[in-house]
């Protein structure tokens, strides 16, 4: 008996100091670690990480604002002349504002400018805002307009107390110049006719939408407008007259607003979204019908008084019912339209191609949307609603003829980039994936194959820029050199007849480019995830023109941040190359186990892997500091930055097909690092990353322990048919009669709600007319009727990014992972770490 006790002693003390060495290699939690990284804490620590430039007009010339810890500062580059200067001398223009406003201004504290370049880029324009309170300038178009309405106006006025609004300071600096110019003291302009008008490029006639019809006036009419949205001389002529809710001429579609504010609404002028011939006589504008597509609505319980219905048309995967989809083209000077030949009883969506906007232009007041051809052609495309089938057409803008140039067909789907004009209109090129990588190929405008002009195991992006007279295209693609990780993008150049192909920002860096419209020089903004970003010019050849800037990190530094791991492991095919990036604590104790946590988006449209530093660290590094390790990875059928194989991968199977790699790379990643505790892994995600974490915990269950999952599309027969019906498949089936009927299949979370072993957390917004909270709240109804145990959220009048709810889902996240993994729940019904760095300035 004795001996029995002694042994049961022994096993007890055994078990029990296996427990504490346990919790001895468990980290406790750290949230003052991870508040010290919130959004609005970093915005304090980093500043400008990238030269954002605004090209100018005149020259290869562009200005840009870089902020640093030491505030901003603003510049002008000549690439011509290779030269940077200060656009003005910060220290000069601090005394000029405050000797002017009376407010005081320093060389680091400067307001906020929205510059405006004028008198042919010599001089710059800005508005500024005093403190200093006046009397309120009344506008004399709104009175003359209750002249005009009120009947009463002969009445005596009752006097009132003068509105007080802050002081406006319009200025103007010639640049180079040694003063500021006062210009006046009228603040800028209210601009509601940006909200409806649609203005020709020559500004002869403005077009809108009202009561569902297209109307337009004329300039001298707009003109009033203008002035006075209300005034009643302004002459409205409607052009059509068949235009109806959800079968319209422009205007609201319901999605966004409330059923009241559609009906308050229903008679203001509202935007028409077209694009323009470049003569300005013609107008093409694409209506949709769809009417006969079902209602979706969403409750805002909180929005006011009562809550609020919101309407709106939405279609789902393998409803048979499809937008239909018609071409008009608007004849200005005649008044009259015609239709493109479309097939209409084919379910199909259709894309007219646009003339791309020049950078120098992207500052302007007004930048219409002009078609793509200048010679009264209308080049669009058409593309089944399998996706299996992309027509490249033209049609003729007088007659509406049509012609199919290109056809592309594929057994998964099909993807595209806008078509490029070249040569007067006499070739163009077209990007296609059919050799199972993305290029360009060479056609003249009759539809014919001249040549591929890239070729290769690699990936184009997309075109930048053609220089006519060398026959040359610049582009940007991934995966040229192979000894980089392959989603890096360089900016390239080739001759159009395929030879010459040179890297213009070659380095083992993630790059972004902004070009000059005249292809001689470019931005490049270049980083890894660990290091710091900087900004060069270069030219067409690829050459060095001068380095720009280098991002101040010094105050994110100071802090103990470090930098986190790019790092390559296999699929679970033991062959797929698999990239992906690890995030630890700053304070990491490399004696302990630390639970693993995966941020996951599945794709395929992308992956949730960053690829150049980010500030963007709240799901990522900023969860690390909790005390876990975080990794993001890619998966076979995710980003389509790499070959066609690669990315359709999960076709006719987008529940299931990224989890096999998300598990096996997280066991390597357990083999390589001691300090990871492979039987605590746990993964979440937002939208497509909230369905693929609570698939993982479903479908893995004995690997996956907990998961927060929100905003997720978890039942893919509710969500929109776009994504679903694009990358996982729908079947086109023809019945003796000839009918098309559509056949789509694909796996929900919720049919395996019995295998939940693990701790799951959703979250979801009640508004989100995204992922629709039907979706979770499906889930959460077959895990009860399942009889599981798990948490669940709800986001009360959030979309579907949850909007200024995001911290506390942070939080959230936080604590569900802490419990279940180091041990240790929050209990305190403050969320300290929301409330600590807020003044309390009121009881």
């Amino acid at each position: 008996m004795k001996k029995l006790a002694l042994t049961l002693t022994l096993g007890l003390l055994f078990n029990f100091c296996i427990a504490q060495d346990a919790n001895n290699l468990t980290p406790k939690p750290n949230y003052r670690a991870a508040a010290k990284y919130s959004p609005t804490n970093l915005g304090k620590l980093v500043h400008s990480t990238s030269v954002r430039p605004h090209w100018l007009k005149n020259g290869n010339r562009f200005w840009y604002q870089y902020k640093t810890t030491n505030g901003s500062k603003y510049y002008i580059v000549d690439a011509d002349k290779r030269s940077k200067k200060e656009l003005f001398d910060n220290e000069k223009m601090a005394q000029w504002l405050t000797e002017i406003t009376k407010d005081p201004y320093d060389a680091q504290h400067l307001p906020r400018f929205d510059f405006k370049f004028v008198k042919n880029e010599t001089a710059i324009q800005f508005y500024v805002t005093s403190t200093e309170k006046v009397e309120e300038e009344k506008d004399n178009s709104e009175e003359e307009t209750k002249k005009q309405t009120d009947s009463t106006e002969t009445k005596k006025k009752k006097k009132g107390k003068p509105k007080m609004v802050n002081k406006v300071y319009h200025f103007e600096y010639t640049l180079g110049s040694n003063s500021l110019t006062l210009l006046d003291n009228k603040k800028k302009e209210k601009e509601d006719w940006r909200k409806w008008a649609n203005i020709a490029p020559d500004s002869s006639v403005v077009l809108f939408s009202k009561n569902y019809n297209l109307y337009w006036m004329d300039k001298e009419n707009f003109l009033k407008a203008v002035e006075n949205e209300k005034d009643t001389t302004i002459v409205e002529n409607q052009w059509t007259t068949d235009g109806e809710l959800y079968y319209s001429f422009g205007g609201s579609s319901g999605r966004g607003e409330t059923n009241e504010s559609m009906k308050k609404n229903k008679d203001k002028r509202q935007r028409i979204f077209g694009i323009w011939s470049h003569d300005s006589k013609k107008f093409v504008f694409q209506r949709t019908d769809s009417r006969h597509i079902n209602e979706l609505w969403v409750i805002n319980s909180t929005a006011s008084k009562r809550p609020t219905l919101e309407t709106y048309k939405y279609h789902m995967p393998g409803e048979d019912e499809f937008y239909k989809t018609q071409l008009y083209v608007f004849d200005i000077p005649s008044k009259s339209n015609i239709e493109v030949q479309l097939d209409t009883v084919k379910q199909q969506s259709v894309q007219v191609y646009r003339e791309p906007i020049k950078k120098s232009s992207y500052d302007d007041d007004f930048t219409p949307s002009l078609l793509l051809s200048k010679k009264g052609k209308i080049y669009y495309n058409t593309i089944s609603r399998d996706r299996k089938k992309l027509d490249i057409c033209v049609a003729d803008i007088n007659t509406g003829e049509t012609k199919v140039l290109i056809e592309e067909r594929f057994n998964t789907y099909i993807e595209s980039r806008p078509l490029v004009l070249l040569n007067n209109e006499s070739e163009m090129l077209h990007w296609a994936e059919r050799s199972g990588w993305a290029h360009y190929y060479l056609y003249d405008t009759q539809g014919n194959l001249k040549n591929q002009v890239t070729k290769g195991s690699y990936h184009v992006e997309r075109a930048i820029g053609v220089d006519e007279k060398s026959r040359t295209l610049y582009f940007t693609a991934h995966g040229i050199p192979k000894d980089q990780d392959p989603y890096y993008e360089h900016l390239y150049k080739i001759n159009l007849n395929g030879s010459g192909l040179k890297a213009l920002n070659p380095g083992d860096f993630n790059t972004n480019t902004s070009m000059s419209d005249s292809n001689d020089f470019f931005v490049s903004n270049y980083s890894r995830v660990n290091t710091i970003p900087k900004s060069e010019l270069r030219n067409s050849n690829g050459n060095v023109v001068m380095e720009l800037e280098e991002a101040d990190l010094s105050q994110l530094m100071a802090t103990g941040y470090k930098f986190p791991e790019p790092f390559k492991m296999k699929a679970d095919d033991g062959i797929t190359d698999i990239y992906g990036v690890i995030y630890r604590p700053f304070e990491m104790d490399s004696t302990k186990k630390y639970p693993l946590l995966e941020y996951v988006y599945p794709g395929p449209q992308t992956e949730a892997v960053n690829k150049s530093f980010s500030v963007r660290m709240d799901r990522l590094d900023r969860m690390a500091q909790v005390g876990f390790i975080v990794v993001t990875m890619g998966n076979r059928g995710g980003h389509p930055d790499r070959s066609k194989w690669y990315h359709n991968y999960g076709y006719g199977n987008l529940r299931d097909y990224g989890l096999a790699d998300k598990r096996h790379v997280a066991e390597q990643l357990a083999d390589k690092y001691e300090y990871i505790d492979i039987n605590k892994v746990g993964i979440y995600g937002h939208s497509g990353g909230g369905f693929m974490s609570t698939a993982a915990i479903l479908v893995y269950p004995d690997f996956f322990k907990a998961a927060v999952s929100s905003a997720g599309n978890h039942d893919n027969a509710i969500y929109n048919s776009w994504w679903s019906e694009t990358h996982h498949g729908v079947q086109e089936e023809i019945d003796e009669n000839g009918n098309v009927k559509y056949k789509y299949m694909i796996d929900n979370n919720q049919s395996l709600a019995g295998n939940l072993k693990g701790n799951l957390m959703l979250i979801t917004g009640d508004v989100d007319n995204n992922v629709h909270p039907g979706g979770t709240i499906r889930m959460a109804n077959a895990l009860i009727k399942a009889n599981k145990r798990f948490d669940f959220m709800l986001m009360p009048g959030q979309r579907h990014g949850f909007g200024n709810m995001t911290e506390y889902s942070f939080w959230l996240r936080a604590d569900h992972f802490s419990k279940h993994f180091l041990g240790v729940e929050a209990t305190s019904i403050d969320i300290t770490e929301m409330n600590r760095d807020k003044p309390k300035t009121k009881s």
